[in-house]
């Protein structure tokens, strides 16, 4: 049980067995955090996850119940003097060593959390403040959050297997000059409550600070809620502004009510027009506007190469955006945009695996890295 705020401190190393359940407690705002130097290992296993859940009563659970994880690092960030301050005073982060290393989180669920403080003010389900790329972080869902699902905090911390699912605010956000990686991202959304799937910030208060937010994203599927009767939010996948840059490759994006990528000021543009920020190999569809207009020029000019609009790749938005039970696996390689849509291959770099197939997951009959430990329960 977390009861308050519970910290593991500098030098300190919590150790979590695979098969544990944590409680955090409401009434006390059961909070982890974790301070610079030091460490958590939450090592589950497909077959026994480690769930980081409410107190409350099955069909009473809520967004909001409890506080979240919060992992302060000390790698660097673009605010002056190079550290900040975690939401909610949850612990100063930042540094200069990009190598450092806050431990392990391997099949961890975080559901139901993500406590409002305050009016905006609400914690995230996994909240990664200038965290260094020592570590390694897989298989990680955060389902039910109050505010986004999962945030970087400038840092260099990559991530993998990762499902964001049911958030109330931003599926997945950075800001402060996140500089790391992710493969095999799948967003599912739900329209009583969301904003974007991706929110991207280099610097809200100057959009030229360095280091500049420049994370590489391979293998995401975005999915979004298309249902009016349940609520008007779920509207845009990604949100690119306030000067990130971005790589973002091998993509599905469906379900959203209006629009699917949008560059959103002239600080932003200008990093695709000088070639740091790269999109390709992607498919979206079923949307009011597949891609926003500033996003189109580039498209048709093959600046941003590979990019199928408007044509189904397989996968059902209905069956995306089912809550209870989301599938993300298109139905077969034949299939996507009508045939043969190849995927671009990431840096061989140790840390990206090589693909063949676009989106998330791949396509049926193949393994579904979902299957066994995620679960999308909606109270």
């Amino acid at each position: 049980v977390l009861r308050g705020a519970v910290f593991v401190r500098s030098g300190g190393t919590l150790n979590i067995a695979a098969g544990t359940t944590i409680i955090g407690e409401s009434g006390s705002v059961g909070t982890l955090i974790v301070l610079k130097g030091g460490r958590i290992n939450a090592i589950g296993t497909r077959t026994a996850p480690i769930v980081f859940t409410s107190d409350q009563p099955v069909g009473s659970r809520d967004r909001g119940d409890w506080g979240g994880l919060i992992i302060n690092g000390s790698a660097p960030l673009n605010l002056e003097g190079g550290e900040g301050q975690g939401e909610a005073d949850t612990g100063i982060y930042g540094g200069t060593n990009p190598n450092d290393n806050s431990g392990t989180l391997r099949y961890v669920r975080v559901e139901f959390a993500g406590v409002e403080f305050s009016p905006d003010n609400e914690l995230n389900g996994i909240a990664f403040q200038g965290v260094g790329r020592g570590g390694s972080f897989d298989y990680m869902q955060i389902h039910m959050n109050r505010d986004d699902a999962i945030e970087f905090f400038g840092g260099t911390v990559d991530v993998k297997h990762v499902v964001a699912s049911n958030a109330a605010d931003d599926s997945f956000d950075w800001t402060f000059g996140w500089t790391g990686r992710a493969q095999f991202v799948a967003i599912h959304q739900r329209g009583d409550d969301a904003d974007n799937g991706i929110e991207a910030d280099n610097n809200e208060f100057n959009n030229n600070l360095l280091p500049r937010s420049n994370p590489q994203i391979y293998n995401i599927t975005i999915c979004g809620d298309p249902d009016r009767n349940e609520g008007s939010e779920s509207v845009r996948a990604a949100n690119l502004r306030r000067g990130t840059s971005f790589t973002i490759r091998n993509f599905l994006v469906t379900g959203f009510k209006s629009v699917g990528f949008q560059i959103s000021d002239a600080s932003t543009a200008a990093q695709v027009d000088n070639g740091t920020s790269q999109i390709g190999a992607g498919v979206a569809w079923g949307m009011t506007s597949n891609m926003h207009s500033s996003v189109m020029p580039y498209i048709t000019s093959g600046r941003f190469p590979n990019v199928t609009l408007g044509r189904d790749p397989g996968l059902s938005t209905t069956a995306c955006a089912e809550h209870t039970n989301p599938n993300f696996q298109p139905s077969g390689v034949a299939t996507l945009a009508g045939g043969q849509l190849a995927p671009i291959q990431p840096p061989n770099d140790g840390f990206f695996e090589p693909v063949t197939f676009i989106g998330a997951v791949p396509p049926a009959p193949a393994d579904n890295w979902m299957t066994g430990w995620t679960s999308f329960p909606q109270r």
